[in-house]
């Protein structure tokens, strides 16, 4: 590695730390969750995030919008929630001189970092909208290629309980989030953290710490980042141990009906290597990958009928999985 290389992920580091401290200021706890969160971004990727109402979701991705610098924007999404809601519409529009034309009016996916608030809310037609954003990074609107802002992120939040009125999300959208992040419920002395800290006259505030262009520069650091073979075997490993008609574990085999394709292997590369650089490290670790493996591959991978009704759970079969890479 390059001397020049190493201090840009020294410092890009450093920067880092001051991100997570800034974010500290204004979510209590959930310190997996932000740096989850954190590591999506860097990977230049979307997360998906699950928890009941009241979890801090919404508060984490309006200061990850402050302390990163991005324009940030939010879609309450509904049943009645068109596409044109999202991704904008065109307007006929008549000039001084009495010509019309068309004018196209950019819906809330303009923006930096836009957060899907309830997301598996709206109908099926509506969630499709964002694919094309999520996967392209521009829209189409009446044959007219419209590109969004760099850099593009969705964090998208689902409450895992409410389930009336809802139309899960398709494999093929949710293979576009990098991750899945499950959010808990705090420990008893966070809680008591929160009680005390949100309840007086005084809050917590975050402030701008990088800029977008400084995010895009990060994010570029960490595809520069190097990779050792053995951490490439080892994602190759997993990756393909998950699914059923390739993995040579039984308890795969019995239990998966469809596994994760290339696009988790490719996740995997990138937020190995955006995990260490949150942690400091010049290079990831075969660590780095048992510690992603969940959050990566729970939304790609499904439980046959019989698993389901004999009571098996995804979260399950990826720990057995990951405990047995080498």
């Amino acid at each position: 590695m390059s001397s020049g290389l190493e201090t840009k992920l020294k410092t890009a580091h450093g920067k880092l730390d001051a991100v997570k401290t800034s974010i500290g200021q204004v979510v209590i706890g959930q310190e997996n969750v932000v740096e989850l969160a954190l590591t999506a971004v860097l990977s230049g990727g979307h997360a998906l995030l699950v928890g009941v109402p009241g979890l801090a979701k919404t508060l984490l991705v309006e200061t990850l919008s402050t302390v990163l610098g991005l324009d940030g924007k939010r879609i309450q999404f509904t049943p009645d929630l068109m596409p044109a809601d999202i991704i904008g519409s065109e307007v006929l529009e008549e000039g001084a001189k009495g010509k019309r034309a068309f004018r196209f009016i950019p819906g809330p996916v303009f923006c930096q970092l836009l957060m899907a608030d309830e997301i598996n809310r709206a109908s099926p037609r509506t969630q499709s909208a964002l694919l094309q954003a999520m996967q392209e990074k521009f829209v189409t609107v009446a044959g007219e290629r419209h590109d969004l802002p760099a850099p593009f992120h969705v964090l998208a939040t689902q409450n895992p309980i409410e389930q009336e009125g809802t139309y899960p999300l398709p494999e093929a959208q949710l293979d576009r989030f990098l991750f899945q992040i499950d959010v808990d419920y705090p420990t008893l002395k966070t809680e008591r953290e929160i009680l005390l800290a949100t309840t007086g006259t005084k809050f917590g505030t975050a402030k701008r710490v990088i800029t977008s262009k400084q995010l895009i520069d990060m994010q570029s650091l960490v595809r520069a980042m190097p990779i050792g073979d053995k951490v490439v075997d080892c994602i190759l490993e997993l990756v393909r141990g998950a699914r059923p008609e390739e993995s040579g574990f039984d308890f795969i085999k019995n239990t998966v009906a469809w596994g994760p394709g290339p696009r988790a292997g490719q996740a995997l590369m990138l937020a190995t290597r955006a995990r260490a650089l949150l942690d400091g490290r010049i290079s990831p670790s075969i660590d780095d990958v048992r510690a992603l493996a969940a959050p990566v591959l729970k939304h790609r991978m499904a439980l046959s009928f019989a698993a389901r009704a004999d009571g098996q759970h995804i979260s399950d079969l990826i720990e057995q999985l990951t405990a047995r890479i080498s």
